[in-house]
């Protein structure tokens, strides 16, 4: 994997930088959340009577660098996580986290202070709340918060749920300057909230199928005594138990999407040209739509688009590394073609036409050819997510059913999600 170079890679930590975090490292070590949040206010954003001068004397130094409007951003935030990464790992001080961000919602007026580096320093504060890196704190904020929102209620926005999607953490909780720590601690925060959700799921379905065999048993009775077990997703129970069926259960007689997907990898083994194996995922692909809405437009659009998909490569045989590149540009064409302004009507037409459920199902369809791809359909739901953030849910609903049914895909395809009961009523 090439790496990425960013302008916070590139630049050099300064000895007032380096000061900085060193003090903030040993404070964190050795004070309660509600020491450092107070300590941080008053550095940060009280700009006056720090305690330890030579601190002060850093940070004011910072702000007045000509390259202080530039580079403030990523120091002021490498400072936030230093605190977070400490606190996360202990349960009993995540509710910091939260309280820490919060502290940028009320910023002193930069006039008050006599000095030009308190001055300076409250108007980069401000600024920085207008940046990516404070976006994705904010974002953080909502995941470690336990207020947050859960309910369906259709006037919050959806930035708002962003806890319930771990699969979209590393993308939307990320910033160009994360630190390898603070990438490590948005995993261990994903694999945490990944695993609960995984084992809801599990718990619900085996409360669902145990009601099924209570009530087609013709014990009504019986199912009334089963303790209840909440559905874990934001889908009714009918959505929840069709999205079920069709991700999880057999789709082609005893033949599960899974057994589908090695049983087309197979066969391409024998495909001498990648012409050829384009063909073939079409069929593959197609085999999820229903025809009245394919033979309207889709599926001679999705035909044309795989028939210009590196057609310069036609005559050689399907490789790993084409199959991944043909994954990922069938992913561009069906979900979002770029960032800038996101193209997603084809998704959109889809999910309104076929319904959000057969729309993963084709998604899932592709992810199981090439399991590499997962990373780059994670990223373009997180493309979706950060433009309708602050659209209202009643706005979007097909959004949420859409990441509500990927969450579900990915947990019993890619997760611990342990729903094999359901074989038992299907």
């Amino acid at each position: 994997m090439t790496a990425t170079w960013t302008e916070s890679d590139i630049r050099q930590t300064s000895s007032e930088e380096q000061q900085l975090y060193d003090h903030l490292l040993y404070c964190v070590q050795v004070e309660s959340p509600c020491q450092m949040i107070e300590r941080f206010q008053k550095l940060f954003l009280d700009g006056s009577r720090y305690e330890e001068p030579k601190i002060w004397m850093a940070l004011e130094k910072l702000a007045v660098d000509k390259r202080s409007e530039q580079d403030f951003k990523f120091v002021l935030n490498r400072c936030c996580h230093i605190l977070i990464n400490r606190w996360q790992l202990q349960p009993q001080l995540q509710v910091a986290i939260p309280e820490l961000v919060g502290i940028f919602e009320t910023l002193p007026s930069p006039g008050i202070v006599r000095s030009r580096g308190a001055r300076r320093l409250r108007e980069l504060v401000e600024l920085f709340t207008e940046t990516e890196q404070y976006l994705t704190l904010q974002r953080l904020s909502r995941v470690m918060s336990d207020h947050s929102d859960h309910c369906g209620c259709g006037s919050k926005p959806i930035g708002n749920l962003i806890q319930r999607y771990p699969y979209l953490y590393e993308h939307c909780l990320l910033s160009e300057d994360s630190s390898y720590e603070h990438q490590q601690t948005v995993r261990q925060i994903q694999s945490r909230i990944q695993k609960r959700f995984e084992l809801d799921l599990s718990q619900y379905v085996t409360y669902q199928v145990r009601c099924a065999q209570a009530i087609k048993n013709g014990s009504k009775e019986a199912s009334k005594k089963i303790l209840t077990v909440k559905n874990p997703t934001l889908l009714s129970d009918r959505e929840l138990g069709n999205a079920l069926k069709q991700l999880a259960g057999k789709v082609q007689g005893s033949y599960t999407h899974r057994d589908i997907a090695q049983s087309f990898l197979s066969h391409t083994t024998h495909t001498t040209r990648y012409k050829d194996f384009k063909e073939d995922l079409y069929e593959y692909l197609t085999a999820s739509i229903d025809p009245s809405y394919g033979k309207l437009q889709f599926n001679e659009r999705l035909h044309t688009h795989l028939k210009n998909t590196l057609p310069q490569s036609d005559a050689q045989p399907p490789s790993e590394f084409l199959i991944l590149r043909t994954c990922s540009k069938l992913l561009n064409f069906l979900v979002v073609e770029s960032s800038q302004r996101p193209n997603h009507f084809v998704f959109v037409d889809l999910i309104t036409n076929l319904g959000a459920t057969v729309t993963t199902v084709l998604l899932l369809k592709i992810v199981l050819l090439s399991h590499k791809v997962k990373h780059y359909l994670e990223k373009q739901f997180s493309i979706l997510f950060n433009h309708y953030e602050s659209s209202t849910r009643d706005g979007v609903p097909w959004l949420i059913k859409s990441l509500e049914n990927l969450n579900v895909a990915f947990s019993i395809h890619f997760g611990s999600a342990d729903v094999s009961c359901l074989n038992q009523i299907m």
